[in-house]
């Protein structure tokens, strides 16, 4: 990072390497807006190659809407084994085509290889006003933390792996990872929310945690509130988790207290990655009603806790 941190500085940078944002934004120059810039790829977490690729461009496009942004641009990268045949290839195409279109950005172009593992993601811009452009730096005392997806992905996928999934359960969370932050963007726009991060490979206590460095403020979670994928609970009970949860917990477990009666299950599922995943917000108490009345008819609203003031950290309880 400090080697890279030059470079990403000058007038024009608004958000670079240094801090703990999910975009870099640039100024361009024209009526005070700023250009986004993201990029994100990964292997299979699901055995349908479309959702696959829909999944992975879903994913990719998160961090614009969570930065409060309008994709414009993406670009596509892919490394596919040499076994993977035109009939898989032309589904995970058709699957990020579909979500692409949905997300209005212009796909002009990419770069693929052959890869002994498959990978498939985007690199994604977009822009805002900079006044609208939401980062991890912020979160004031008393804001309350909504979700906008459940929290699970990472056991649900897990299950795939592991051929023990049920496939209904599946099925929910592949639809739910498949779907857009856009609605969501458009609900902290209009509640003036200047604080959020989506929720994807550093889980929920992850990227909180940017939030609460960045503020210098405690995120405070209830347990019992937390929205979970169907079968999410039962798989982490018996152990079926990534691998990202133990990571998680060695990361971030300093700064992280949680409750005697909060389940472990619940703890794992909080540090685990999400795939995809919803948006963490900080929304002001007297803009609770904006906020939920232009959510999107498949967002959740459901209210998981508050910004406390304290020294940095997180709190499951």
């Amino acid at each position: 990072m400090q080697q890279v941190a030059p470079l990403a500085v000058g007038d024009d940078v608004v958000l670079g390497p240094s801090g703990y944002d999910d975009v870099g934004a640039m100024r361009s120059g024209v009526d005070g807006k700023v250009t986004l810039h993201t990029v994100d790829f990964f292997p299979p977490v699901v055995d349908d190659a479309f959702a696959y690729g829909a999944i992975a461009a879903a994913n990719s496009l998160s961090d614009i809407y969570a930065s409060g942004g309008k994709p414009s641009v993406v670009l596509n990268l892919a490394g596919f084994p040499t076994d993977w045949g035109s009939d898989v290839l032309e589904q995970v195409f058709a699957g990020a085509v579909h979500v692409v279109k949905q997300s209005g950005a212009k796909w002009i172009g990419g770069h693929s290889v052959q890869s002994a593992e498959p990978l498939y993601g985007f690199a994604c811009f977009g822009e805002c006003d900079e006044a609208d452009l939401i980062t991890n730096e912020g979160a004031a005392v008393g804001d309350l933390l909504f979700i906008t997806k459940p929290l699970g992905a990472g056991s649900v996928t897990t299950a795939v792996k592991r051929d023990i999934a049920n496939q209904q359960d599946v099925d929910a969370a592949v639809a739910s990872m498949m779907r857009l932050n856009d609605t969501a963007a458009v609900a902290m726009k209009a509640a003036g929310v200047t604080t959020a991060t989506d929720i994807t490979g550093f889980g929920l206590i992850g990227h909180a945690f940017n939030i609460a460095r960045a503020s210098n403020v405690v995120l405070r979670f209830n347990a019992g509130d937390i929205p979970l994928y169907d079968g999410a609970l039962a798989l982490a009970e018996q152990g079926v988790l990534s691998g990202a949860s133990s990571r998680g917990r060695d990361i971030y477990g300093p700064n992280v207290s949680i409750a005697k009666d909060v389940p472990q299950a619940i703890s794992d599922i909080c540090f685990d990655a999400e795939t995809s995943g919803g948006v963490l917000v900080c929304v002001n108490p007297n803009n609770f009603d904006a906020f939920r009345d232009a959510l999107g008819e498949d967002d959740l609203f459901v209210c998981v806790g508050e910004v406390a003031a304290g020294e940095a950290g997180v709190a499951l309880a």
